[in-house]
């Protein structure tokens, strides 16, 4: 079992920069992807950016170009730096890992494995 323990996030002006972490408490073939995912509220659960064991990167249409997700192999990280954020960026964030195509990479159905969530405020 893959447990996932969220950290950073808080309150940020807008146009600033706040940075997420994520470590996994162990590396298995149980997963081959970290994701970022995003849920304000009454809104659906949406992915935000997803990197793959073999290092493929993807994100969101409104993320690019202000969002950069990157890993620590050897920790067993993933994080995610948030630059030029906006109001719209509010929301809860989690992180999660599972067994993904990355044609389904934004799909939360296909991860098994989530945090606990941390909220990240955009004033």
């Amino acid at each position: 079992h893959v447990q996932l323990v969220e950290s950073g996030g808080g309150s940020v002006q807008a146009g600033g920069s706040q940075r997420l972490s994520c470590a996994a408490s162990v590396f298995t073939a149980n997963y081959n992807c970290m994701a970022w995912f995003r849920q304000a509220p009454g809104q659906e659960r949406e992915g935000v950016a997803a990197i793959f064991h073999g290092g493929s990167r993807y994100y969101a249409d409104s993320v690019k170009g202000r969002f950069i997700i990157s890993r620590d192999i050897a920790k067993n990280t993933v994080s995610l730096q948030m630059n030029s954020l906006k109001p719209e960026d509010t929301a809860m964030y989690y992180c999660a890992a599972g067994l993904v195509s990355s044609r389904d990479w934004a799909v939360p159905a296909e991860y098994n494995y989530w945090g606990q969530g941390t909220q990240v405020t955009v004033s």
